[in-house]
């Protein structure tokens, strides 16, 4: 009998194997081949366009890239292989470098940067109108969600990750539900299926899912798809240099909206200059001072894994502090940041592969070092 399962069992799981690899949805064949995430995994999917329009050219500061990089400041950017370092202060272009082939042009995955963009645009559909309010029952929205007949998650608990929803976060286990929101062709039927485990607006947790639905409400609420809302909303109005792209679940699909907006180090800077300018951008008034007030607020009613008031995060937005100073950023998981640090009046854009695994409250260890070098080298 041993010798027969000895014999069978490496055939038994090369089926199984043979299975998941040749079945019709391909997140499994994907994360086996690709392995783990990269900056340029757009060329992997299909993209929809994110049109920008009139470029408005950044002033360059007087002092423009005259500061020379000392052999620690190079050891900082080549230590988590930043592929792009760029400072905006005073509303002015002061500093930029770039490694390798890359250049102000070179499109990298934003990763969860991408949620902050969907805060802003969840903002902007209140402004308008076409949202209520973040206090709104999801359920109004979308009635065919509805987890263990939960209707009282709100739009705010998908904005603060307190939703409550059962969600495995694993980027690395080529078997968990991220995964295959990442790899897989039909990201709405898997992200309307998740399940509710807890109460919401109690605790915080980080989770894929949150920012997805966020996004086919506002793809139902705005009938466009979200490429095109973020193009009219913000891209164009922002005056951004180039088209970004925003990878889909298949041709014709929806936006892997938790992530994947793809732009330039350049163009990510204005997002940063739009937090600074309180929602203004020119004359124009792109989101309320009101919204934008909430959503750089910490939910500090809402408690940690430790069980600590959340200090750290408002609606999709991190919220840090260095110096005595408050920053506001976005971040993605390969150490993309975008930075806005008001008692500078800067912003500080980091793009590359990598980024620090410590924590100091929440908060990758390495931002700190990107914002102590951005404020040596303005001084």
């Amino acid at each position: 009998m041993k010798k027969i399962v000895r014999i069978y069992t490496p055939i038994f799981l090369l089926l199984i194997f043979l299975w998941l690899v040749f079945q019709p949805n391909p997140f499994f064949r994907n994360a086996i081949i690709y392995t783990t995430a990269d900056i340029d995994d757009y060329k992997l999917f299909e993209n929809r366009v994110v049109k920008a329009g009139q470029h408005q050219p950044w002033k360059i500061a007087e002092g423009f890239n005259q500061y020379n990089l000392r052999p620690d400041d190079i050891t900082l950017l080549k230590k988590f292989q930043t592929t792009a370092y760029l400072i905006v202060k005073d509303t002015a272009l002061l500093f930029e470098f770039y490694d390798g082939q890359f250049t102000d042009s070179t499109l990298s995955n934003s990763f969860s940067m991408a949620k902050s963009i969907v805060s802003l645009l969840i903002g902007i559909a209140i402004d308008e109108g076409k949202i209520n309010s973040v206090n709104d029952p999801i359920h109004d929205y979308l009635p065919e969600f509805n987890p263990k007949n939960n209707n009282s998650i709100t739009i705010s608990h998908l904005l603060t990750m307190s939703s409550g929803l059962k969600w495995n976060e694993s980027y690395y286990n080529p078997f968990s539900v991220t995964t295959k929101a990442y790899y897989g062709n039909n990201l709405k039927k898997l992200v309307l299926k998740t399940k509710s485990k807890e109460k919401p607006g109690v605790k915080f947790e980080y989770l894929t899912a949150n920012t997805q639905l966020l996004a086919i409400i506002l793809e139902k609420v705005t009938q466009k798809t979200l490429s095109e809302y973020a193009s009219e909303k913000l891209w164009q109005p922002l005056g951004a240099k180039y088209d970004a792209l925003w990878s889909l679940d298949q041709k014709n699909g929806i936006e892997k909206a938790y992530c994947c907006f793809n732009s330039n180090a350049r163009d990510f800077a204005r997002i940063g200059q739009l937090i600074l300018n309180n929602g203004k951008w020119g004359n124009q008034q792109i989101i309320s001072p009101d919204y934008l007030a909430k959503a750089l607020t910490p939910a500090s009613y809402l408690i940690d894994d430790d069980e600590k008031p959340v200090d750290f995060y408002g609606f999709q937005w991190w919220i840090g502090q260095h110096n005595d100073s408050i920053f506001y950023y976005a971040r993605g998981i390969l150490g993309q940041y975008i930075i806005a640090i008001p008692s500078e009046n800067m912003v500080v854009v980091r793009l590359g592969h990598q980024r620090s695994r410590n924590r100091v409250n929440h908060h990758p260890e390495d931002i700190f070092d990107y914002i102590d070098l951005a404020i040596k080298i303005s001084n």
